[in-house]
């Protein structure tokens, strides 16, 4: 085996701290090939997971993340199953102030799903949207 072997698929979520928890800011990670198998019939299921999340104290940490994805390659699970379970497991590991995690799962028979999940944590409120004014695009010429 080489010294440094290479990583395997893992349900342990790291986390480390939020360098900035005095300030809501959005971290988004794109998940853009996510598998699992059709519970029903065995076949390779794929999707595009965007994660949108306002840490509080933890920060999920990215290759841990990764390996977390990875480890649904094997299992059988419905797209609605899959995806509150994520949110589930993140939560559980992040207790962050907000997170939206969207499933856009590919064809399958004709038809597209989309599973969107959420959580807030009790009490947490976002900050009022600030409106800033438009402006022309600049093209550099006179």
């Amino acid at each position: 085996m080489p010294p440094n072997p290479p990583s395997a698929p893992s349900k342990e979520l790291h986390v480390f701290p939020n360098p900035a928890p005095g300030r809501d800011y959005v971290i988004q990670f794109q998940v853009p090939e996510f598998t699992c198998h059709c519970p029903l019939t065995g076949q390779p299921d794929f999707a595009h997971f965007t994660i949108d999340m306002i840490a509080d104290e933890l920060c999920v940490e990215l290759k841990s993340l990764k390996m977390y994805f990875w480890s649904y390659r094997n299992e059988g699970a419905f797209h609605e199953k899959v995806t509150n379970t994520i949110l589930d497991d993140i939560v559980k590991a992040t207790a962050p102030r907000f997170i939206r995690i969207t499933a856009k799962w590919y064809v399958r028979g004709g038809i597209y799903t989309n599973v969107v999940a959420e959580h807030r944590k009790k009490g947490w409120k976002p900050q009022p949207l600030v409106q800033l004014p438009a402006h022309a695009a600049e093209t550099g010429l006179l």
